[in-house]
């Protein structure tokens, strides 16, 4: 495999972020209302970015929007008239600002998502999943019931237990690691701690995944300026880096489920961590913080193995004997992550890694904390993003 041109390390960096009151909204999406639409929730966001990052709109010259929205009406609504823009989920929306910026298409980059999920009763399982729309490949499934993404990844931790030899207690391990961390996290929408005896007595949604391990349905917003690198050093003095992106897909068999239940993801994981690694000239032993997009918990041991933080096979003693909670030796999905902060679909992963590398994160604030590893693996798609100081 030919690896990026490390001559490419730091192009680009973060100089703002931003998101809703997710904790505010929650509670009133509890009490019947819808407070704003996907639109209102991404200006919020967009609108604190700016504020964040001390410019205004008319320094932006590119917009990416998430894919809850449009590209242009966004543009619109927000003001922002740029001359380059796309749509895109989180992890690809970094990849392609760095891109944009590298290529000369823009130098300021917002990148806006915004999602009323919650208020408007967003399915993600049954035969309107998603208004049934074709191209999410668990709808393919429909004819035999099985369109609940909780349902694929509950035969995915099945099949990896057997292969491993994972343990429930271990995978209870995640869940109350993640809630020590959004217990410190005010931003957070489920701060009650939990312990591994909470977890195996909780009931099972879909065996072997208990409710512990399914993320929350929230609606909210997040946005991010990025900008070029030699930009971002003039707009602030604490810009955070892009230091390396990689990227594998695996799309043979993606629809028959093959790539997560046979293998877990690990070739590409391993393919976009090779990527990532050789760009920034550094690896997991560097790592101050890992962020692992968490829809389930079952994503993190898969990323443990697929990034290198502990040999295949050996995530569940990883698990047990370095702690990743509070206090642990590798502190991971620092703000609670999608199972108890906030899902907002790997978008304030980007922002935990950013407040961290600043030094913001309060009581729940990693010390010393320099490098920090994002990664996803969603739907046959393996995306490692490291950020720096």
């Amino acid at each position: 495999m030919r690896h990026p041109n490390p001559r490419n390390r730091r192009a680009a960096a973060v100089v703002g972020v931003g998101h809703t009151d997710w904790v505010r909204d929650w509670a009133r999406c509890r009490n019947g209302e819808r407070p704003n639409d996907s639109y209102g929730y991404a200006l919020e966001a967009l609108r604190n970015a700016l504020a964040d990052a001390k410019i205004g709109r008319d320094e932006v010259d590119g917009l990416i929007a998430g894919p809850t929205t449009a590209y242009e009406r966004l543009g619109e609504l927000s003001g922002i008239n740029p001359r380059w823009g796309d749509q895109a989920d989180a992890v690809l929306a970094v990849a392609q600002a760095v891109m944009a910026i590298e290529a000369g298409y823009a130098e300021v980059v917002a990148l806006v998502y915004g999602n009323d999920q919650r208020s408007v009763g967003t399915q993600y399982g049954g035969p309107e999943a998603m208004g049934g729309n074709a191209f999410l490949s668990y709808v393919y499934h429909s004819p035999w019931g099985f369109t609940s993404q909780g349902a694929l990844y509950a035969l995915t931790l099945q099949s990896y237990k057997h292969a491993r030899g994972f343990t429930e207690a271990e995978m209870g391990e995640v869940s109350v690691a993640q809630r020590g961390w959004s217990a410190l996290n005010p931003n957070a929408i489920m701060r009650k701690r939990i312990t591994l005896e909470d977890y195996l007595a909780s009931h099972f949604v879909c065996e072997p995944l208990h409710l512990f391990d399914y993320c929350l349905i929230n609606d909210g917003g997040v946005a991010l300026i990025i900008a070029e690198a030699e930009r971002a050093k003039r707009m602030t003095d604490r810009p955070v880096f892009i230091e390396g992106v990689g990227r594998f897909d695996l799309n043979r068999g993606a629809t028959s489920l093959e790539p997560r239940i046979d293998d877990f993801y690990l070739p590409a994981q391993q393919s976009a961590a090779a990527q990532s690694y050789a760009v920034s000239g550094l690896g997991p032993k560097d790592m101050d913080i890992l962020q692992v997009y968490d829809s389930f918990s079952v994503h993190v041991p898969l990323a443990l193995e697929g990034y290198g933080y502990c040999a295949v096979g050996e995530a569940g003693k990883f698990l047990r004997e370095s702690r990743i909670g509070p206090g642990g030796r590798l502190p991971l999905n620092t703000s609670g992550g999608h199972l108890s902060e906030t899902y907002m679909q790997g978008w304030a992963h980007q922002i935990e890694c950013v407040r961290q590398l600043r030094g913001e994160c309060g009581e729940r604030q990693v010390a010393g904390a320099r490098h920090a590893h994002y990664t996803s693996d969603v739907a046959g798609k393996c995306f490692s993003v490291i950020y720096g100081r």
